[in-house]
């Protein structure tokens, strides 16, 4: 069976999944932090990029003999979104209920939608 480690080396970090939305004047960001600790977990806004750090860590480490699937993540993540909106970062709120992060940041007042330039 292959070990996680085998395919990830241990410096690497897990990309968390996420769900953006809007919803009224707000942009929202839901993702599933099931196992984290609400202080292993760091939640930033600069300009247009949000970013989301925590980890996530096995209470009792199983002997690699003893897996069946090893499917869950554990360890470091990170997610940086670039926010298609501007946004008022001073006034974003972030909780957790359930397993479920949510984060809302308000979008500023011009509205603007941010369009991304690319090499076409």
């Amino acid at each position: 069976m292959t070990n996680l480690s085998d395919w990830m080396p241990a410096s690497e970090e897990g990309q968390l999944s996420v769900d953006v939305f809007r919803e009224g004047d707000n942009l929202v960001i839901r993702s599933l932090v099931a196992g984290v600790k609400p202080d292993d977990l760091d939640i930033s806004v600069h300009g247009d990029l949000l970013t989301i750090r925590g980890k996530r860590e096995h209470e009792k480490k199983e002997q690699a003999t003893d897996w069946f699937y090893e499917e869950c993540y554990w360890g470091a993540f990170s997610r940086s979104i670039v926010l298609p909106y501007h946004v008022s970062a001073d006034a974003t709120e972030a909780k957790m209920k359930n397993g479920i992060l949510e984060i809302r940041i308000p979008i500023r007042k011009d509205g603007k939608q941010v369009k991304v330039e690319w090499d076409k």
